[in-house]
């Protein structure tokens, strides 16, 4: 049980070092590629690289039966997931659009009570209404026209569709193989991105420097098959609001790097918001030792 706790500690400091310090290295390269080829690209080359080293287990993709498991996955953790968090990071600074993003714990807590069977108790209500403040909170600069309220909304939708399909992902996690799951649903993923982006976008606008080669080989092997690789495993051995909850973190190490590297602001409203968000999934995801819940239980069959 110990070996088990330090091995999840270890994988979830990882976890949230590697999806801090991402954002930015994305907003970087973005400068130098169009959004929705980079997400394509880092996609595809990032799932394709993981398919390469399960090769030798192929015969656990098992098509016929879960094709549809693959495609559902595409569309919610790539196409969405993926495109809306890198079109998004051109309307946002990085440390800020992370913040929005990471209000999707708070949204596994509901979609965890309503598809899972997790309880949904006071704290995770009351944890509720505290997002919703640190996102109001947040966005309220958009009224200044220092924010753009285009990337609050992408950023949004962002957290909602990597909500759907962690949950989603946790639910057929005993029909599909976890590792499969991954690589084919950027490969599938990352191929959709790359044909839109060639019809709405230009190859040629791509500057083949250092900082987009940088954000490319980040996103392709620790960004994408990695990241997902871990967050999937510790998805399927525990709870999905319990590890959610340790995502938090990964706001704070994004402002963090944005600060340093990119003199990004850290403002008023942006600390506030943070703060509340952070104390939204603390309560969301806190378990009262003698408490019972408020709502019952879902029925998951």
């Amino acid at each position: 049980m110990s070996k088990y706790f330090t091995r999840a500690t270890g994988l979830l400091a990882l976890l949230v070092i590697i999806w801090g310090v991402s954002w930015s290295i994305y907003k970087l390269a973005l400068e130098y590629t169009p959004p929705i080829l980079f997400a394509g690209t880092r996609s595809f080359f990032g799932g394709l690289l993981l398919a390469l080293v399960l090769l030798p287990a192929w015969r656990k993709i098992r098509w016929r039966e879960n094709w549809k498991a693959y495609m559902i996955s595409a569309l919610l953790n790539a196409v969405l997931f993926y495109g809306l968090q890198t079109a998004g990071l051109e309307y946002l600074p990085g440390g800020l659009f992370s913040v929005v993003v990471y209000f999707q714990p708070v949204l596994i807590g509901i979609f965890a009570w309503m598809w899972l069977g997790e309880k949904m108790t006071a704290f995770k209500i009351a944890g509720l209404l505290t997002g919703f403040l640190g996102i109001l909170v947040i966005s309220a600069d958009s009224l200044t026209g220092d924010i753009s309220i285009i990337g609050i909304v992408m950023a949004l939708l962002a957290a909602l569709s990597w909500a759907l399909g962690v949950i989603y992902v946790k639910k057929v996690g005993r029909q599909v193989d976890s590792m499969w799951m991954v690589a084919l649903q950027f490969i599938i993923g990352g191929a959709v991105l790359l044909a839109g982006g060639s019809v709405v976008e230009s190859w040629s606008d791509i500057t083949w420097n250092w900082p987009y080669w940088a954000g490319l080989l980040f996103g392709a092997t620790f960004g994408v098959p990695i990241a997902f690789v871990i967050y999937f495993f510790l998805m399927n051995k525990g709870e999905a609001s319990k590890v959610a909850a340790f995502t938090f973190l990964v706001p704070l190490v994004a402002v963090l790097t944005g600060t340093v590297f990119l003199d990004e602001p850290v403002t008023v409203t942006l600390a506030i918001g943070l703060v509340l968000i952070i104390l939204s999934i603390y309560l969301v995801n806190r378990r009262p030792r003698h408490a019972e819940a408020l709502v019952p239980e879902k029925k998951t069959e």
